[in-house]
Formats: C-alpha cells, sequence, structure tokens
C-alpha cells in the first residue's frame, strides 16, 4: 500500500472546555493508504492526555511506510503498532480501502447488519454554572445532554442548573477524571438527586480503586481507564459501563472485538469519541449499532464539517455515506 499522512486543523464553533482544560479546534491526523486504484481513509485525533502528539503520531504512521510496502495487512498492524490513535487512523483507512476494493461497505466486512441511524448525546461544556444553564436551556429540546463537569465544588450546583433548564432531557455526566475521592459520594447523590444516568470517569485512571468499596447510586463508567482488551480485568468491581473510543482502542478492529467482549463480561457499551470531523466519526457508527449510549457529536461541535460529513438531525447521527467512509 502506498500511504501518505498529513496533520490538518478544524476550528471549533466555539471553546470546548472539560476538566483537564479548553481548546477552540481540533487538531486530527488524516493517513491514506491506496492500492494504485482503491484509495482509503482514516482519521484519529492525537491525545495528549497520553502523552500523543499531531507530529508524533505522523511519524509513527510513516515508520510503518516500509511494512505497508511490503505488504502489511489490517490484522497484522494489530500486532505492529500499539493501541493508540496512530494505528486508529492506519486500521481505519485500511477498512475504507479494504471495502472499496471488493465493491462492499465496511459492515459487510465487519458481519454485522446494516447499520440503522442512532441517537447522539449533545456535549455541554464546563464552565460556570450560569453559562452552563444557559448551554443546557440552549439545547434542552435535545433528547440527551453529556455535561462536562470536574471543575471542584461548584459541580452539584452545575448539575442542578443543568436539570432545571432542561428537565426532560436524559443527563450523562463527564467528569474526565477531575474529581477526588473525598468529594466521590457527594458527586454522585447530586447526579442521581439530578436524575443522571451514567457518569463517566470521576476518579483519575489507577486512583479509582474506592469505586469497588461505595455503593454507586448510579452506573459509573470507564472511560480514561478504558482502552482495549487488556484493560477489562482491571475494571471489575469499580465500574458498571465502558467507554469504546477508536483513538484509545488503537482502531475499529479493536473497538468492535472490545465493545462484544466487555458486553460479554456484563457492562454496558457507551461508544464515544473526540472533537473531530465525520471521518474520525463514521467508523465509530459501526460500533454504535451495539451501544447502550452513543456520543458521537464530535463534528456537530465543529464551525465547519469536513464535505460530504454524516448527516445529522437533531440528535440523530445518520451512517456514513461511501464517499465519506467505509
Amino acid at each position: 500500500m502506498e500511504l501518505s499522512v498529513r496533520i490538518e486543523r478544524w476550528p471549533l464553533a466555539g471553546a470546548f472546555t472539560i476538566s483537564r482544560g479548553s481548546k477552540t479546534e481540533a487538531v486530527v491526523v488524516v493517513a491514506e493508504l491506496s492500492d494504485g486504484i482503491h484509495r482509503g481513509r482514516g482519521e484519529s485525533v492525537p491525545y495528549a492526555r497520553y502523552g500523543e502528539t499531531p507530529d508524533g503520531i505522523v511519524a509513527a504512521i510513516e515508520a510503518m511506510r516500509p511494512a505497508l510496502l511490503r505488504g502489511l495487512d489490517r490484522a497484522a498492524l494489530q500486532r505492529a503498532m500499539p493501541a493508540g490513535a496512530a494505528r486508529n487512523a492506519l486500521d481505519c483507512a485500511y477498512w475504507d480501502v479494504n471495502a472499496r476494493q471488493i465493491g462492499r461497505r465496511a459492515h459487510d466486512l465487519a458481519g454485522i447488519g446494516v447499520p440503522g441511524p442512532v441517537t447522539t448525546a449533545y456535549t455541554i461544556s464546563l464552565a460556570a454554572v450560569g453559562e452552563m444553564a444557559a448551554a443546557a436551556d440552549a439545547a434542552s429540546w435535545r433528547p440527551l445532554l453529556k455535561i462536562k463537569l470536574g471543575g471542584g465544588a461548584e459541580d452539584g450546583k452545575r448539575i442542578a442548573a443543568v436539570r432545571r433548564a432542561a428537565p426532560r432531557a436524559e443527563l450523562i455526566v463527564d467528569a474526565n477524571e477531575g474529581w477526588e475521592a473525598d468529594h466521590l459520594q457527594q458527586n454522585l447523590a447530586a447526579c442521581a438527586d439530578a436524575g443522571v444516568t451514567l457518569v463517566e470517569q470521576p476518579l483519575a485512571e489507577g486512583r479509582d480503586d474506592v469505586l469497588a468499596k461505595i455503593k454507586r447510586p448510579i452506573p459509573v463508567c470507564a472511560d480514561e481507564s478504558m482502552h482495549e482488551r487488556a484493560s477489562l480485568d482491571a475494571l471489575a468491581g469499580k465500574y458498571d459501563a465502558v467507554n469504546v473510543k477508536l483513538d484509545k482502542a488503537g482502531g475499529l478492529t479493536e473497538a468492535l472485538a472490545l465493545a462484544a467482549e466487555a458486553a460479554r463480561r456484563g457492562y454496558a457499551v457507551m461508544v464515544g469519541s473526540m472533537v473531530a470531523t465525520s471521518l474520525a466519526v463514521a467508523p465509530a457508527t459501526l460500533v454504535a449499532q451495539q451501544a447502550r449510549v452513543v456520543d458521537l457529536d464530535g463534528p456537530l461541535l465543529l464551525a465547519k464539517d469536513r464535505a460530504g460529513g454524516l448527516r445529522y438531525e437533531g440528535n440523530v447521527v445518520y451512517p456514513p455515506e461511501p464517499e465519506l467512509w467505509g
């Protein structure tokens, strides 16, 4: 396979803020594979939380060029690279080009049925109480809102204000490792009082053992503590659900296997994505077919998506057209 790889920058419609910081653009890496006739693309988002940088991801992908020219296939790629954004871009490009080579869709290659539209969450960024209430009010018509928390003592007030502003929406919360064990039960109780149905990653990865020692009033979902299938053993007794993201899992191949194994072990499956264009989110729509919670609103947060992007109708996202991916 011939390889090309590049960094792209996509401005956001506004600031996107979580407990670890804020950003105003999505920086993505796009890998393209070509057999001389067919071309496939994959997009990934370098995750600074794990020490990834755009230049580092490009370098990791470029390092695979000799193996690609020698005929490395998607199965061998899983062994040749570790999980992460670099493998994700190449893995998704493989799915795309392989589907085009045989004139079928990626879901056929995956052995799953024709994917249908799914309802995705819409994210309310972390901000002051009044700002989050105003944002929730503007989005109160949406059926599912994801509320970013992790801002200290005000989180109880934030989630209460959001609930008042959006009384009919289902709420899920993402603390992005921002809570401390001393306030865990207080914050979970505030979320339960607000009718939240799921809380993602309240405590930092590696400092979450206390979750196994308390009675959890609502389900708790592993995000930063969940990467690939090898992560599942460490979650037992602490989490009720797992958030499968292609950038963490290292591509669609592992993400599909991870979702299936997590479900087999009794975890509720959530599928998420980073803030990125529709090219990054398109493969995740296949994982969404077996997910209890879908969080694939990344393109909605951009000032402008790429041409031929996913179709969104409110919170409903439709599978990609072949011109985009798969």
